[in-house]
């Protein structure tokens, strides 16, 4: 059976520039590309295509399913601090789960929830 070796997220941003420097000032991506309606992105293993929608329904409309990923992290406390320092907005603050993650989440300005997460023993 082949492998998968990767993973990249393609959103719908209504705003292009607003959410490329989202993701880089606040959320320590870099822009690997930059394309006619396109930026993408990397921080690590995590690769994002942002694609500029401006007709696009926002995802922050569909409330309940608008959680694009969980990111499986080594150090969900850290990066915690680090986006605290950086100002920005937790959706869920750290906390341990009974179903053994340590997790926080955040919602884009785009209305995309991500979550964070680490194994505990």
């Amino acid at each position: 059976m082949s492998e998968l070796l990767s993973s990249t997220f393609v959103l719908a941003v209504n705003d292009l520039d607003a959410s490329r420097r989202y993701y880089i000032d606040l959320l320590g991506f870099e822009e690997t590309l930059q394309a006619d309606g396109w930026s993408f992105l990397r921080r690590g293993a995590c690769q994002l295509r942002l694609g500029h929608c401006p007709d696009a329904r926002p995802m922050s409309a569909c409330q309940d399913h608008s959680w694009f990923a969980y990111l499986q992290v080594d150090d969900a406390a850290a990066l915690y601090r680090e986006y605290l320092a950086r100002q920005v907005a937790i959706w869920h603050a750290l906390e341990d789960k009974p179903w053994g993650m340590r997790e926080f989440a955040l919602v884009t300005p785009d209305g995309h929830r991500i979550v964070f997460g680490q194994a505990i023993a």
